[in-house]
């Protein structure tokens, strides 16, 4: 007897930090989302599909939760919210030691879903059995009636088991996207999360969080990429630091976004930065909707 088809939505929640991008990288098999140990790396919800024969999952990595402190936050909490409403299943990433989420509201509503939840207690691979021991019966006790999973997504430890047990929970349903799509992001989008990666791997305090892209210009010719892409700060002290002496901060964001960028589309690539000011962009509606997000 032939097997239905399945698909749905595996939306990945968790505290900042935790590795849900690593995961959702892991899981689809290419750098979606942008991965640093910097906090707030993620602003949007980006989808990651993986399709096999009997299956396709729609994963969507989300930004982590946190109580916002400006407008910018409260649209990226958004997003978090979508993300329990629109579920199929939730792939709710805790650390060993993590006892609860950092927003109270958001751990109440993770207790009274109403489709399967799966815990995932990531990093198996830098701790005790000891402590994850302790861990995984703390989530018995806090979600009964979740699945426990303890993993690696750096490593990759496990992740077999979580694709086995969501196709297992996932409903019968459609091909939603075409079996060889790896995203439903552009390649715009693509282009400015690897630019911010850079800027936040290269610069401290304040500046990777007033840092927002907007690729202007991509052309693809036959053996080429040329993308013009301008960087908004909110202020022009700001400008002055990501650009740094006679441009070298700024040459050193832009080759090793070049670098990324070609082993992502396999091709060579002439990359233009500008650095703009755009003062408070953070704290403003309009500007954060012409940004995309309108959450």
């Amino acid at each position: 007897m032939q097997k239905k088809f399945k698909s749905g939505f595996v939306n990945i929640i968790g505290n900042p930090n935790v590795g849900k991008s690593t995961l959702m990288n892991q899981l689809v098999g290419e750098r979606l989302s942008i991965i640093t140990n910097k906090v707030q790396t993620t602003r949007h919800r980006i989808h990651g599909i993986v399709t096999t024969k009997d299956m396709q999952v729609v994963f969507s990595d989300t930004p982590g939760i946190l109580n916002p402190a400006y407008e910018l936050q409260s649209k990226m909490m958004n997003f978090v919210k979508e993300a329990f409403d629109d579920a199929d299943i939730i792939l709710y990433v805790v650390e060993p030691n993590d006892t609860e989420l950092l927003n109270e509201d958001f751990n109440n509503k993770l207790k009274s879903l109403n489709v399967p939840i799966i815990v995932l207690i990531n990093k198996i691979d830098q701790t005790s059995q000891e402590i994850m021991e302790k861990a995984v019966n703390y989530w018995h006790e806090q979600l009964p009636e979740a699945n426990i999973l303890p993993i690696s997504a750096l490593e990759g430890l496990n992740t077999d088991f979580l694709l086995a047990k969501i196709q297992e929970l996932l409903p019968e349903g459609p091909m939603y996207y075409p079996a060889d799509q790896l995203t439903d992001k552009s390649e715009r989008f693509i282009i400015n999360e690897v630019i911010r990666e850079k800027i936040l791997e290269n610069f401290q305090q304040e500046i990777p969080y007033a840092v927002e892209v907007v690729t202007e210009r991509f052309v693809e010719e036959a053996n080429i990429i040329k993308i013009d892409s301008d960087i908004y700060v909110e202020r022009d002290s700001q400008k002055g630091i990501l650009i740094g002496h006679k441009g070298r901060s700024l040459g050193k964001v832009g080759k090793e976004a070049r670098e990324e960028l070609e082993k992502f589309f396999d091709k060579k690539i002439y990359l233009k930065l500008f650095v703009k000011v755009k003062k408070d962009w953070r704290k403003r509606d309009i500007e954060l909707k012409r940004f995309g997000y309108d959450g």
